[in-house]
């Protein structure tokens, strides 16, 4: 049985507090885009994880899916599988792929072998894997809270905009990023995000992590003033980066930015 994981880019993102579990309190907009891996799960003599595509980062033992697999089966009896990822979605780009392949696992496992598990079920095995993780089990725009993994619903979509990506050759670590961010409240609420217009979103949202990310890769930040001077509507980092996105309100080819990194057209 196959299902195609897919990113996240975040609309605005304020780390507001550090936590006394050791993560912080964000507020973010998390939104689907369509940048997909494919993910497989069949019937197997032994427990297997494998991939190809994008090299996946870590000891493939303890890759997330496995880790889903091991979760589920200490309340389900669960048969051996075999779980093969085709890895598309950048790794260290702040778009949430390994998130994704963790929640889609879930829900495919459910599926397959008829778990009978709820959405909020989904989300509450999720949330013991990543902050962000839970998002996907719904995958539709919030409003993001806690640790990233209160949601809120949010009328949102840019289906009438194109939006382009662009993910530089830099990874950037989600705890080193988290190291150089001073937590404070921020001076808008991303709620009131639904009722401004798209042209209007750089003048209110702000990404935490932009200032202390550009200042050791000022190459990102050149990657975003590219895209508002060909017209973007709003640009920004994702998550924690490196990956940079523009929404514009027509279809447009960038070949400038095609040279040194990979350019994600209409996600």
């Amino acid at each position: 049985m196959l299902i195609f994981p897919n990113a996240k880019i975040n609309l605005g993102l304020n780390i507001i507090s550090r936590r006394s579990d050791g993560f912080h309190n964000i507020q973010t907009v998390l939104y689907p885009v369509n940048i997909k891996e494919a993910l497989e799960i069949v019937e197997a003599g032994e427990l297997l994880f494998s991939s190809s595509g994008i090299p996946v980062p870590g000891i493939p033992d303890e890759n997330l899916c496995l880790k889903v697999y091991h979760l589920l089966s200490k309340e389900f009896k669960l048969p051996f599988v075999h779980i093969h990822l085709h890895k598309q979605i950048p790794v260290g780009a702040g778009l949430g792929g390994g998130s994704a392949d963790a929640a889609f696992c879930i829900r495919l496992l459910n599926q397959k072998f008829s778990l009978g598990l709820s959405v909020s079920q989904m989300q509450d095995y999720a949330r013991q894997l990543g902050s962000d993780c839970a998002f996907f089990i719904e995958n539709r725009p919030v409003l993001a809270s806690a640790k990233g993994d209160v949601f809120k619903p949010i009328n949102l979509s840019l289906k009438n905009y194109f939006v382009i990506l662009v993910m530089p050759p830099i990874h950037v670590g989600t705890a080193d990023a988290y190291q150089n961010v001073k937590p404070a409240l921020s001076d808008f609420n991303l709620e009131e995000l639904e009722s401004l217009a798209v042209d209007q979103w750089k003048d209110y949202l702000v990404n935490d992590f932009e200032e202390p990310v550009f200042g050791l890769y000022p190459q990102i930040k050149t990657i975003k003033d590219e895209l508002y001077q060909s017209g973007a509507l709003y640009a920004s980092m994702s998550g924690s980066g490196a990956s940079v996105f523009g929404i514009f309100n027509k279809e447009i080819k960038l070949p400038n930015l095609e040279t040194n990194n990979q350019v994600f057209y209409g996600i």
